[in-house]
């Protein structure tokens, strides 16, 4: 397990949740534009073992066009071997896999968590995990797509 996790995403894919579900500490979660650029920290036990936790600012790509980006790939750099953990909206699962496929690039491993697959079953929807898995060349432990109940 990692030192630090660096949690990623689009805005409103519940990051936020499970960084509170992680850490056990409420973050006040606002969505409007220029308040999602700040950065919460904070310790959390994993796998038996301290890391910690940070939740970005939500993003659609890793374009340097906006702050919230900016301050993304600015973690992504300065942390080079923490564990990436992209959280998506299963609903809404093309609009997050350009962000996949910008952080795949970076060559690091990364965990993909598909949250809110109760919102998308509700709809009818459903994704194969295990072919996305292959598609996206699950080729660790620690690379893949997960579910989560955050």
């Amino acid at each position: 397990m990692p030192d630090t996790v660096l949690l990623i995403g689009n805005p409103n894919v519940g990051k936020s949740l499970l960084f509170k579900n992680l850490t056990h500490r409420y973050v006040n979660v606002s969505n409007f534009p220029g308040t999602t650029v700040e950065i919460t920290r904070a310790r959390a036990t994993l796998a038996e073992r301290a890391a910690e936790v940070i939740d970005s600012p939500g993003v659609n790509d890793l374009s340097p066009r906006s702050d919230d980006a900016r301050v993304t790939r600015q973690l992504l750099d300065t942390h080079p071997d923490a564990a990436v953990v992209q959280v998506a909206d299963a609903k809404n699962l093309r609009r997050a896999l350009l962000l996949t496929l910008q952080l795949a690039e970076l060559g690091r491993p990364m965990i993909l968590v598909l949250n809110m697959l109760d919102e998308l079953a509700a709809r009818g929807g459903r994704i194969d995990t295990e072919r996305l898995s292959e598609i996206l060349g699950r080729s660790s432990p620690t690379s893949g797509v997960r579910r989560s109940a955050a």
